[in-house]
Parts: structure tokens; sequence; C-alpha cells
């Protein structure tokens, strides 16, 4: 138990330590995380809602509770999976359990995207889709979420100093995975057959759950959300018994 406090704190003030960094290297420092977002959403309601299409402002904020969730999966999963590399020389000099790397990344990227939600549904609010009661259930949608980003993150973390050669396969899974995700499209007008096969990835009920309670004001399907966290909790157990595994054995791994 207290090895976990441990954990716990030691990934928390590292996490910290690179917000801290991060913010230090602009010049607007922790205004850059609002700032960048709010561009970010302008430029797609310029493109969407004023240009292509003619979509209006519904096409804007269907894709923006698409987009936000999966910017924070891609930069979780992605920034986490070479965790474990990118701080080969701190693991080197001292001590440093395994598992704890990715979910420092993981935990940073969390503090960023909570921000980013929250501009999300102010912006919302002021073009009346909310606040509603079905809000309450977006603390277990993020949690459910980031259950999944700390499963596929440390997994992809645990593999690829092994196979250094997989990293190719994560860029391009996660590259295929946001067209197969529902993220620019809506995944209840594909055919049944097409459907069901989609349903199979676990991020489609996740994306789905964020505009159910954003846009739709309507509760979260629980029970999918319920098989993406039993899902997490397994791929999970996978990871930590190969970081746990090869906890001393990554160093030389690295430097052969």
């Amino acid at each position: 138990m207290q090895r976990l406090h441990e954990y716990a704190e030691l990934i928390f003030w590292k996490a910290m330590a690179e917000l801290h960094a991060e913010a230090a290297r602009a010049y607007i420092g922790i205004l850059w995380w609002v700032v960048e977002p709010t561009l970010y959403m302008l430029a797609f309601y310029l493109a969407f809602g004023l240009g292509i299409r003619g979509g209006g402002e519904q096409v804007v904020f269907f894709l923006l509770c698409g987009l936000v969730p999966w910017k924070w999966f891609l930069s979780g999963v992605q920034n986490g999976s070479g965790s474990i590399q990118a701080n080969s020389g701190l693991i080197q000099q001292v001590y440093l359990p395994k598992l704890v790397l990715p979910l420092i990344i993981i935990f940073t990227n969390s503090i960023k995207f909570l921000i980013v939600l929250a501009l999300l549904m102010v912006i919302l609010v002021l073009f009346g889709h909310g606040p509603d009661l079905t809000w309450l259930a977006l603390p277990a949608v993020v949690a459910v979420e980031l259950l999944l980003i700390v499963a596929a993150g440390s997994l992809a973390a645990a593999i690829l100093p092994i196979f250094p050669d997989m990293k190719l396969v994560v860029d391009n899974g996660l590259m295929v995975l946001m067209f197969v995700s529902g993220v620019f499209f809506d995944i209840s007008k594909l055919p049944p057959k097409a459907q069901a096969v989609l349903h199979y990835n676990p991020l489609i009920p996740v994306l789905e759950s964020f505009r159910a309670v954003l846009l739709r004001h309507e509760w979260p399907d629980w029970v999918a959300l319920s098989w993406v966290a039993m899902a997490g909790l397994a791929l999970y157990a996978i990871a930590l018994w190969i970081l746990v595994a090869y906890d001393r054995r990554y160093i030389k791994l690295m430097i052969a």
C-alpha cells in the first residue's frame, strides 16, 4: 500500500514538473493550453460551420465532441508508447519502476484534456447545448476513456523497447483507428452489418457517450461503457505483467 502511495506521488509531481516545463517553453505559458484549442475549434467552425457544405453549428459540435476525446486518446497512447525509451537516460542513472513512466505522460495529457473539455463545454453552453442533468455522467465517461488510454499506452510502452519496429504498427494503427472510430461520421447511419463490425472498436462507445451527453442530452450506454472498462482492465493487466517482467531488462534491451 505504501508503494502505491509513493508511485501516485511520483506520478503527480513528475507530471506537474512536465507541465511547468512545457508552459515555460511558451511566452504566454499556461494560457497557450487555452489559446491553442480555441484556435483549433475556431478553425473547425470556419471550415465546417461556414465553409464546407455549409454544415452549420451542429456539424461543428458533432465533430468537436468526437475530436476532443480522440485527440486525448491519440496523444496519450502516442506519447505514452515511447515513454520508456524517452527516459532511457534517466533510468540508467536511477532506478524507476517502468510502469509509472507511461502514467506520467498520460496524466500530463489528461490535465490538458480536462482544460480543453471545460472550454468545449463553455462553448456548448453559449450555443444553447446545456448544461443538463445528463452532464453528471461525464466523469464516468472520462474515467472509462482514461482507463482505455492507460491500458493502450502502457501496453505499447511495454512492447516497444522489446520490439522497436512495432512503433510503425502503433503509429499506423492509430491512424486507421481514427477513421473507424466515428470521429468524422455518425455510426448510426451506416448499414447494420458495418455497425456490428465497428462496435468491436472500444473507442466507439466512448465517443458516442460524449456526444450523447453533451449534444443529445441523453444518458450514455452504460452496458457498452462497462464492456469497454472491462476490456481496458484486461488490457492493462497484460501491460502490467510485461512491464514488471521486463522492469530490470529494459535498460539492456535499449543499450544493445
